[in-house]
């Protein structure tokens, strides 16, 4: 399960451009909670701090406790040429609110992947997926499993086994998280082998 996450905040006096840059050039983030029926809260957070929580990299699939308020990360802005944090949106969300989140994937058991074993190259597909759950039961990341799975095979969200209580976003098809594929080395040499049993099947029919 995903930690639980807290920052300090301050609540903004003033909005728009002028006093966003201003919060920047002193080294705070402009931010918003929002959500649950009330008013949107404008606040401001400490960047370091701020950067340190993204730095964990579970940061958007995270409970976020700011200023005793239980928030969910929704977006993060950054600068498009420093690539600094800019502006954060936190959702307000009860302690067992249903939230949907972008968990990450890790693949296990390559060793027991016939396919990797041949040679083939895992091709990923979805690095996240999108799940809902339990906002006390947020999963850090999703395991998948490689065994048994050969050249040519896809491993589809029917492969994966979620933990309980969590279901998958997408629920209208069995898409396809990642697949084994032959290297170019591969399929070049059986290219070349169905070429050459081609010209044989040729000469032979010219005999």
């Amino acid at each position: 399960m995903s930690d639980t996450l807290t920052l300090a905040a301050e609540t903004r006096d003033r909005v728009g451009k002028g006093a966003s840059r201003d919060l920047r050039r002193n080294g705070r983030v402009p931010a918003v909670i929002y959500g649950q029926n009330k008013e949107p809260t404008s606040i401001h957070l400490e960047e370091k701090a701020l950067v340190k929580a993204l730095g964990t990299g579970h940061f958007m699939n995270s409970v976020i406790m700011v200023n005793g308020e239980r928030t969910l990360p929704k977006d993060v802005h950054f600068h498009p040429v420093t690539d600094r944090p800019v502006h954060v949106d936190f959702l307000r969300i009860s302690a067992h609110a249903k939230v949907t989140v972008a968990v990450p994937v890790v693949f296990a058991d390559e060793e027991a992947a016939p396919g990797l074993k041949k040679g083939g190259v895992l091709n990923i597909v979805r690095h996240e997926l999108e799940l809902v759950c339990d906002a006390a039961e947020i999963p850090a990341e999703i395991t998948i499993s490689l065994k048994g799975f050969d050249v040519g095979e896809s491993i589809h969200i029917s492969h994966v086994t979620l933990p309980k209580g969590t279901a998958s976003a997408i629920d209208d098809r069995d898409f396809t998280i990642a697949t084994i594929v032959a290297p170019s080395a591969l399929k070049s040499s059986e290219g070349a082998a169905e070429a050459a049993a081609e010209d044989e099947g040729e000469a032979d029919k010219a005999e």
